[in-house]
C-alpha cells in the first residue's frame, strides 16, 4: 500500500503516522497498481487508430484491461464493459440508454448517483428490515408498466449494510424488469459474481478500489447500451460520418469517444488482479474483525451515537459512521485531524435524504452541520492502532 507511511503534521508541530480511516470515500494506491502504471508509461499512445508500436501495445494493455476487469466482476462472456470515469458516470451513461419510457424504482437510502438521473423514477422510503425492501421493490414493480428499472446499492455507503441484493434481482426479473447495483462501496471488500446473483448491471469505481487513477467501469447487458444514445459523441464512437452519422453498435466504442482514460483503466484492471490473486477468506475476517472493534468501542463511548438502518447485527462492510452530542460532525474530523492525525469523513455522504432519515430530522440542508455525520471507513491497510486511536480520541473528546 503506498502512503502507509505517510507522516502528518498535528498541534504542537509534531509528526505523527496517518491513521486514514476514509476509505469509502478514496481508498490508497496499490503498489501493483503504481507499478502497472509505471510499466505502462513508456510505451503510453493513442488507442484503436494507432499502427505504431507504442499505440499496438497500448491498445492490447486497454483492452487487456477490459477482460481483467469482467472477470473479476463475473461478468457473462456477452456483457458490455464500459470504462467512465466513477461509479456517478457509469450510471448517467446507463440512464441515458435507457429505453423510452423507462421507470426507475430506487430507494431514499441511495447515493445520488443513484437518486438522480433518471427521467421518470419512484422514490421508495428506506425500509424497516430487508424483508421490506424486497416487499417495497415487488409491489412498486408490480404497478409500472412499460421498461423498469431497480436501482440499488450492494454496500450502503453511510452505514455499510449490505442490501439483498440477490432477492432484489429476483424479484426485478419476475417482473420483467432489470436492475443496476451501485457496487461501488462492495468490490473493496467483498468478492462479486455477476452472474451468480443474476445481476444486468453493475457499476464501481476505481478510486474506492486501490486504483485512484479516475476510471470507473459499467458492466452489463449489451442490448440498452447499444441502442441507447452515444453517451459522447466524437471520435472513435462512429463508424462513418457524412450525411448521415453511421455510430458503432458496439457498446464499447459507442460509449468510449475520443482518447479514453487509458493509464486509469489499466490501473483498474490491475487493482482487479491483485484482488482476484488475494485469499479473501482471512482479509473478510480481518475487517469484520476491526469493525466489531470499533463498533463496540464506539457504543462504549457516553454521547456516541452510530446510524443504522437495519440494526446492530446486521451484517456490513467497514464503514461506521456516527454522531457526537454536542459537536458537530465538521468539528469532530477536523479535531480528529489536527489534533491526532485520523482522517474521516463528516458531512452527509452524498446521501442527504438518507442521512436525514437516520438523524430523524424532517428537514437538512447542506448548510446544516447539525444534520451531518461523521463516517469512519477501513481497509486493507487498517491496523488495530488506528482504531484504538480513532476510539481513545473520541473518548478525550467527550469526556469533561
Amino acid at each position: 500500500m503506498l502512503g502507509a507511511d505517510l507522516q502528518v503534521p498535528v498541534k504542537g508541530g509534531r509528526l505523527v503516522g496517518y491513521a486514514n480511516l476514509d476509505y469509502a470515500a478514496s481508498a490508497p494506491c496499490l503498489e501493483p497498481v503504481s507499478a502497472a502504471v509505471a510499466a505502462a508509461l513508456p510505451a503510453y499512445s493513442s488507442v484503436h487508430r494507432g499502427a505504431g508500436y507504442a499505440s499496438q501495445l497500448t491498445t492490447a494493455r486497454y483492452e487487456q484491461a477490459r477482460h481483467t476487469v469482467r472477470a473479476f466482476a463475473g461478468a457473462r462472456p456477452d456483457d458490455a464493459v464500459i470504462f467512465t470515469r466513477n461509479t456517478t458516470d457509469a450510471t448517467n451513461l446507463l440512464a441515458g440508454c435507457l429505453p423510452e419510457g423507462t421507470t426507475a424504482v430506487v430507494f431514499d437510502t441511495e447515493h445520488h448517483a443513484s437518486l438522480l438521473p433518471w427521467k421518470t423514477s419512484v422514490r421508495l422510503a428506506p425500509p424497516a428490515f430487508p424483508g421490506e425492501a424486497v416487499r417495497a421493490a415487488d409491489e412498486a414493480l408490480a404497478a409500472i408498466d412499460g421498461p423498469k428499472l431497480l436501482v440499488v446499492t450492494a454496500a450502503s455507503n453511510v452505514t455499510g449494510e449490505l442490501w439483498p441484493i440477490a432477492a432484489l434481482a429476483h424479484i426485478a426479473h419476475r417482473h420483467g424488469a432489470r436492475i443496476l447495483v451501485d457496487a461501488a462501496q462492495y468490490v473493496p471488500h467483498r468478492r462479486l459474481n455477476l452472474t451468480a446473483l443474476d445481476l444486468d448491471y453493475v457499476a464501481f469505481s476505481g478510486h474506492k478500489l486501490y486504483a485512484p487513477f479516475g476510471a470507473g467501469v459499467l458492466i452489463g447487458r449489451r442490448d440498452w447500451l447499444a441502442g441507447g444514445e452515444p453517451y459522447l459523441k466524437g471520435g472513435g464512437a462512429v463508424r462513418s460520418v457524412g450525411d448521415t452519422t453511421e455510430w458503432h453498435d458496439d457498446p464499447e466504442p459507442r460509449h468510449e469517444a475520443g482518447t479514453p482514460n487509458v493509464l486509469g483503466a489499466i490501473a483498474l484492471a490491475a487493482a482487479c488482479d491483485a484482488l482476484t490473486a488475494t485469499d479473501w477468506t482471512p482479509l473478510v475476517r480481518e475487517e469484520e474483525r476491526l469493525i466489531a472493534r470499533l463498533r463496540s468501542g464506539l457504543a462504549a463511548i457516553k454521547g456516541v451515537h452510530e446510524l443504522s438502518l437495519w440494526g446492530d447485527d446486521h451484517p456490513r462492510v467497514g464503514i461506521v459512521s456516527f454522531t457526537v452530542a454536542g459537536h458537530t460532525a465538521r468539528e469532530v474530523a477536523e479535531i480528529l485531524s489536527s489534533e491526532y492525525g485520523i482522517g474521516v469523513r463528516d458531512g452527509k455522504f452524498c446521501a442527504h435524504p438518507f442521512l436525514q432519515h437516520l438523524l430523524g430530522k424532517a428537514d437538512g440542508g447542506c448548510e446544516d452541520d447539525t444534520a451531518s455525520a461523521v463516517r469512519a471507513s477501513i481497509g486493507i491497510g487498517t491496523t488495530d492502532e488506528h482504531v484504538d486511536r480513532l476510539l481513545n480520541a473520541l473518548h478525550a473528546l467527550t469526556t469533561p
